[in-house]
């Protein structure tokens, strides 16, 4: 298999100022592009923590073969 690349970005902001997420854009070497969908997690740091660490796992479940 080949290496593989993941691509991810953090941010946090107040819960009351966030009005949209987009997704993020990604080009490829061979010029495609395609598009990184964002997330949100809100709660507390400890909650913030549980929830990432569980959609992290979630994500691997995706591509068992990895």
């Amino acid at each position: 298999m080949a290496d593989l690349v993941l691509v991810y970005g953090m941010r946090l902001l107040p819960a009351d100022e966030v009005a949209a997420v987009k997704a993020a854009p990604v080009t490829l070497k061979n010029g495609n592009e395609t598009q990184v969908t964002m997330h949100i997690l809100e709660g507390s740091r400890e909650q913030i923590e549980a929830q990432l660490k569980h959609s992290v796992e979630a994500f691997f479940d995706f591509y068992p073969e990895i």
